[in-house]
């Protein structure tokens, strides 16, 4: 025996006291390491966990959770919808505003207009898709939009026309539409800066018109622009006088007679539809 006194054991111990191979550890080696494993793997787990999952704004999932529940409030027009999925709401509002893009609501645009719920926007192209014309054709033809705002329901439209007409009276909001669909690049997309009361006749006849801006009359120059088998579609004052619904109006021709068939929907709430340029 060794007259030494007798020392704690300090850890870890070094792999030649241990005994063994120093390239490979023994039993008691492993009882030492082994925690040390453990809280590598739950380092990983744990920022495996806290890495963004990819589902943000951007996300298509996003898009497909608002189809889903205009599904289930009753918009059944798959093409509509598909439309809907596609474009990119949030980007047509003002980022303090984009959070809520995707929610069934209207949001403000600045100059005392707004954009209008997906629910509404959607009901109106579903019902311009139940045109005589475009029902034969099974798109919307040449369509002219009468109030662009910032551009949201032009870049729907454009996904279901052969060409798109918008027109704004409200020049910033002109200008915000212009860059707004500059980055969709769709070619028959073409926005005019004027009076929509007035239509556009340098482009008619049009096979679906649509209003999104609401007054007490339909202005004759939309109905002398609406071609033979059009449909149009805009938030107008009801016949009784009690509110706002949706006015739908059909070119109809029999036996080379036209008549315009107005018919009534729900009721709805729009900004008013005024006269001149800003």
């Amino acid at each position: 025996m060794s007259d030494e006194p007798s020392r704690p054991r300090r850890f870890p111990l070094p792999l030649a006291r241990l005994g063994g191979n120093a390239g490979a550890a023994t039993p008691s080696a492993r009882a030492v390491l082994m925690p040390q494993r453990h809280l590598r793997e739950a380092a990983a787990d744990a920022a495996r966990q806290l890495a963004p999952s990819g589902i943000g704004l951007d996300s298509a999932h996003v898009r497909l959770r608002m189809v889903q529940r205009l599904r289930q409030e009753g918009l059944r027009d798959e093409r509509v919808l598909q439309a809907l999925a596609t474009v990119l709401r949030h980007e047509f509002v003002d980022t303090a505003l984009a959070i809520q893009a995707y929610e069934d609501t209207s949001l403000p645009i600045g100059h005392g207009q707004t954009i209008s719920k997906p629910s509404v926007v959607g009901r109106m192209i579903a019902l311009l898709l139940e045109g005589g014309v475009a029902t034969q054709q099974g798109h919307l033809g040449k369509t002219l939009e009468i109030g662009t705002g910032c551009g949201y329901q032009a870049a729907v439209l454009a996904l279901l026309s052969k060409q798109v007409v918008s027109i704004e009276r409200l020049k910033p909001l002109h200008d915000k539409a212009k860059t707004h669909l500059a980055a969709s690049q769709q070619a028959h997309i073409r926005l005019i800066y004027g009076d929509g009361r007035l239509g556009h006749p340098p482009a008619a006849p049009f096979d679906s018109i649509v209003a999104a801006a609401g007054g007490e009359d339909l202005p004759p120059q939309w109905l002398e622009q609406l071609a033979p088998g059009g449909r149009l579609v805009a938030p107008m004052v009801a016949a009784n006088g009690r509110g706002q619904v949706l006015v739908v109006v059909d070119h109809q021709v029999d036996r080379g007679s036209h008549r315009f068939v107005r018919t009534e929907h729900e009721a709805v709430l729009f900004v008013p539809l005024k006269s001149g340029v800003m």
